[in-house]
This record gives structure tokens, sequence and C-alpha cells, in this order.
């Protein structure tokens, strides 16, 4: 699934983005040129990943997990769902 407003994020084997981009193609192009591997992610804009994966009831969290989470500041910080439309890639081609 992708947000509505999105942008694609590439992060490598660091927990710092490598690239940001407003389109998948351009963010293939930097992918391939490089020969990176990592994992491409459609991200929403303005919203941070929890909230919009909430709003769109795709936490994939059974509820009481949810509830016990909802204020955890770490987990918050580090969400992201299998909802999101990710791509991996290897040596810069799609694996």
């Amino acid at each position: 699934m992708v947000p509505e407003r999105h942008i694609w994020v590439f992060t490598g084997s660091g927990r710092i983005p490598g690239g940001i981009f407003t389109n998948i193609e351009r963010a293939e192009t930097w992918i391939r040129r490089h020969g990176l591997t990592g994992v491409l992610t459609a991200c929403p804009v303005d919203e941070g990943c929890f909230d919009w994966a909430i709003r769109c009831n795709v936490t994939n969290l059974n509820p009481e997990k949810l509830a016990a989470r909802q204020f955890d500041a770490e987990f918050i910080g580090s969400f992201s769902t299998a909802s999101q439309e990710h791509f991996h890639y290897e040596n810069g081609e799609r694996a």
C-alpha cells in the first residue's frame, strides 16, 4: 500500500536513509548507478509511519500489543509495517 502523499526512502545497512526520492524511477536509477543493497520504502509525507498505519488500519499488530506500544516512543520512532510498499535490492538490482 502506498500512502496518498509519499516519498521513497532508501535505507542500506545503516539506520539513516541513504536517499529520499519523489518517485520510484529516480530512486531506482540512483540505486542501479551505485550498485546498492538495501530497501526502498514508500513513506507518508507529513505523517509518521505509525500514525499512518493506525489511520489506515494496517498496523499488523493485535489489539493488546497495539495498546501496550501506542505510547512507546522508541517503538513509534522506528515503526514500519509490511503494508508499506517496499522493494529489496541487491547490488543495484531489485531482488
